[in-house]
């Protein structure tokens, strides 16, 4: 009985140790579930936060494919920009070396023709030098070819007069010698008479003969220096001829590119050597002051001129005279009294503005002519627009 009472006992005390047992594993098994639900919930926190670091970089890694395709395109279109520039690179490298062969090219053209410019002039000079010396000598050799003749006249008439004193002491002597036929018994007196009359005859016709070689000699004298004179002056005639025919082909020149720029147009025309503007293509009625169009037409007159100029020799002193013409009809006011004015002023007008387009104004001359050198001679409204005109030549001063 005891034995039993001590094993009831001993089976009742077993019971709270297992209770606690147990509620300690519990409290082991909730206390590792709540460092488990922790560890889950810091670790979920912890992935979310991964996540968001994911996705962040994931548009990061997404916006820098967008910049590195723009960066590739962007490269692409340099590589591009590049190729074309290089090939535009090159085409100039070529252009420039050909230019530069071309300067070069021009630039001895341009050498030659400046050191042929100077050969001319150097000769050109010479030539002017030499027909300066060559008037010089004309002039002096006309000097001296006057005194020649003055002493040739001079020795005619003592010629002249020589040879009349011959024939009377040949008349002289011959009647002396009849009386001498006739009266041989002459005294010794007459016969010393005959005798120094023979003598003065004899000296008369040295004299004479002396006479005729000086003569002859101003003759020669007298024809080589007008053979010298004839050819200096073949030669100033054959350089002045020159000097025209180069004015005139010029002058030619100048005219035939006037008339391709200018000459179709109405109111502009060639009458011999002068061209010829009407008044109305450059003026208005009654006024001096150039138009818009009278402008045009005259800038275009100064470059075809500044162009053909160029190439006139210095030596040649030309110039371009502007004639300003009116017609018939009477003029007369405050600014201009009479046609003489009008004229004047619009030549002085054509002149100022030649000279602004770079005309030099030592080659401008402007006349006013007024109404005294018609073209058409009638009285009508034609005739007095034709006679209504500038008119430009170029010549020698």
């Amino acid at each position: 009985m005891a034995t039993l009472a001590h094993r009831a006992q001993r089976n009742t005390n077993i019971w709270p140790g297992f209770v606690d047992a147990l509620a300690t594993l519990l409290m082991v098994i909730i206390f590792l579930l709540m460092i488990f639900v922790l560890a889950q919930f810091f670790m979920g926190e912890a992935l979310m936060g991964r996540n968001a670091a994911l996705q962040k970089l994931e548009t990061q890694i997404s916006s820098m494919s967008n910049l590195l395709s723009l960066e590739r395109k962007a490269n692409e279109d340099m590589r591009q920009r590049v190729s074309l520039l290089s090939d535009e690179l090159q085409s100039s490298v070529l252009t420039r070396d050909e230019l530069k062969s071309s300067l070069d090219l021009m630039s001895n053209k341009a050498e030659a023709s400046e050191r042929l410019a100077e050969k001319l002039t150097v000769k050109l000079k010479d030539a002017v030098s030499e027909i300066k010396t060559n008037n010089k000598t004309i002039e002096a050799n006309l000097q001296n070819l006057t005194k020649i003749e003055n002493d040739v006249a001079a020795l005619q008439a003592l010629r002249d007069d020589l040879e009349n004193q011959i024939t009377g002491l040949s008349l002289k002597l011959d009647r002396k010698d009849a009386t001498i036929l006739k009266e041989r018994n002459i005294a010794e007196g007459a016969n010393a008479q005959v005798a120094l009359a023979n003598r003065q005859m004899a000296v008369l016709r040295e004299q004479l003969a002396r006479i005729s070689e000086a003569l002859e000699v101003a003759e020669r004298k007298a024809t080589e220096q007008g053979v010298q004179i004839s050819s200096m002056g073949k030669r100033l005639n054959s350089a002045l001829a020159t000097k025209v025919q180069e004015l005139s082909r010029y002058r030619s020149e100048f005219f035939g590119r006037l008339r391709e720029v200018l000459g179709d147009q109405p109111g502009i025309r060639v009458v011999g050597d002068r061209f010829v503007f009407q008044s109305e293509v450059l003026f208005a009625s009654a006024s001096a002051n150039l138009g818009e169009d009278g402008m045009v037409q005259l800038k275009q007159l100064a470059a075809t001129l500044r162009e053909i100029t160029k190439r006139i020799p210095t030596d040649i002193d030309w110039i371009l005279r502007i004639d300003g013409h009116t017609d018939g009809i009477p003029i007369s006011n405050w600014k201009f009294p009479s046609n003489w004015e009008l004229s004047a002023a619009r030549a002085i007008s054509v002149v100022k503005f030649l000279i602004k387009e770079g005309i030099s104004a030592d080659r401008l001359v402007a006349a006013g002519f007024g109404e005294f050198r018609p073209l058409d001679q009638a009285k009508d409204e034609v005739a007095n627009r034709r006679n209504r005109r500038i008119e430009m030549k170029m010549t020698q001063r």
